[in-house]
């Protein structure tokens, strides 16, 4: 993965630290998070922030000890 230096807002930085720290991330995990949020938020403005948020930390959990997905069938349902 290629890098790139840009300049930031201190303040910025210093909120990205404390939300880094909170989540176990690092601070340029957190920027890129941030940056992942608002974009999708922008491409999708019917979507709630936190939604987005939490459907890409979703991606990012291991997938070895999750269950397959079993839609549940009509014939389950009581009448």
């Amino acid at each position: 993965m290629s890098t790139v230096s840009i300049r930031i807002d201190a303040p910025l930085v210093g909120a990205a630290r404390e939300a880094a720290k909170a989540e176990s991330r690092t601070v340029q995990g957190q920027l890129e998070f941030w940056a992942k949020v608002g974009r999708a938020a922008l491409d999708n403005p019917d979507l709630q922030a936190s939604f987005i948020a939490e459907s890409l930390m979703s991606t990012a959990e291991p997938r070895d000890d999750s269950a397959p997905f079993v839609p549940r069938s009509h014939s389950s349902l009581p009448a």
